[in-house]
């Protein structure tokens, strides 16, 4: 029998995940799709007292012990079931996220659910659902991206599972993972997709560098390092290309449709080579071929931004609390009783290191 707080949970999960509200059948596959997730999981010291596993799979999942370990004791993140399971979903990605924007702009439409406010995506367990959505989306002029996501936060209202989808994954990175998703059972505020995700991404890269500078670490730290290093410059180029479109978009009534869609294009195709560039000054390392060769376009840049926009106001926010996760966490819950003008503001001021508004202090 499913308990009672788990049924609430999926409802909150097929609200969060797809709009559920639109058709039976979205309902249905958000539900079975998080219950076969759930069926799916085994305790991870049964796992590892399974001699058939490989070496490869012991290793990680025992990083991810000391992990999450790690997230309740220095972090103080939620000390719950989440991330003491594993499943494999023999499957790339938990699962896949639609995302849109008009074609000239970057800011991402939104879909609306009772109790968790409008978000800027749909997602799907199957990837041919996700699909479907989208060839409907770009009937509609709209520019439309498939993101295959390996992992999802049901904000702790169901125990979500380490999975197969992200278990691989480097040291440093699997506990960025479980750090971001375990930030998310926090602090959520409905309907500022862009304010979650820079809360969480602060919260992974504090932890993360926390958890490296443990002695015995060295050798992983300088894994992340170099991975980090690449992804903070893929990360700046495309902020570079949003900053740019979004000045071409801004002067979209003082040229015409045509000449706006010319120089969308070829500011895309200035990407495209700006990457090329970066890709040869890191020997050729072809991390983020796949982003740049699918739907490259102003949906995926929009959702691009969402994780890293507040990210340096958040993590002066936290220097403001002292560094103490705690005092943090309860501050940017605080903010988030804020109005979004209001929220914005603040964090627009903690960006740039000046007087906060509103009496605003970490207390």
């Amino acid at each position: 029998m499913i308990q009672r707080s788990v049924l609430l949970g999926l409802l909150l999960v097929s609200t969060f995940l797809l709009n559920a509200c639109s058709t039976g059948a979205y309902f249905w596959q958000a539900t079975t799709g998080h219950l076969g997730v759930l069926a799916a999981a085994e305790h991870i010291d049964e796992v590892l007292s399974r001699p058939d596993i490989s070496e490869k799979l012991r290793t990680q999942l025992r990083y991810v012990k000391e992990i999450r370990e790690f997230s309740v004791a220095q972090l103080d993140l939620p000390d719950n079931r989440s991330y003491r399971t594993y499943a494999d979903l023999n499957r790339a990605y938990a699962v896949w996220n639609v995302v849109a924007s008009q074609p000239d702009s970057l800011t991402l439409e939104t879909w609306c659910f009772p109790l968790l406010g409008c978000i800027s995506y749909k997602g799907f367990y199957s990837e041919s659902n996700a699909q479907a959505l989208a060839s409907d989306l770009r009937k509609q002029g709209l520019d439309v991206a498939v993101l295959g996501v390996p992992a999802y936060s049901t904000l702790g209202f169901t125990p979500d599972p380490v999975l197969n989808t992200f278990v691989n994954y480097p040291a440093g990175e699997l506990a960025r993972l479980v750090f971001h998703e375990l930030a998310h059972q926090v602090v959520y505020i409905a309907d500022d997709s862009m304010f979650n995700e820079s809360f969480a991404t602060a919260v992974e890269e504090l932890g993360v560098v926390a958890w490296l500078a443990q002695p015995g670490r060295e050798a992983l730290k300088t894994q992340y390092e170099i991975f980090d290093s690449r992804r903070n410059a893929f990360r700046q180029m495309l902020a570079h290309a949003r900053d740019d479109l979004e000045q071409i978009y801004e002067n979209v009534n003082q040229v015409d449709k045509q000449k706006l869609l010319e120089l969308k294009q070829q500011r895309f195709e200035q990407l495209l080579a700006e990457y090329a560039q970066l890709k040869a000054s890191w020997g050729g390392w072809s991390g983020y071929d796949r982003f740049m060769a699918e739907d490259l376009n102003n949906a995926k840049l929009g959702v691009s931004g969402l994780y890293t926009q507040y990210v340096p106001a958040f993590k002066a926010l936290h220097g403001l609390c002292d560094q103490s996760f705690q005092r943090f966490y309860a501050a940017t819950e605080a903010l988030g009783k804020h109005s979004r003008e209001q929220r914005e503001k603040l964090l627009a001021e903690l960006q740039r290191g000046e007087p906060l508004s509103f009496g605003f202090k970490c207390s």
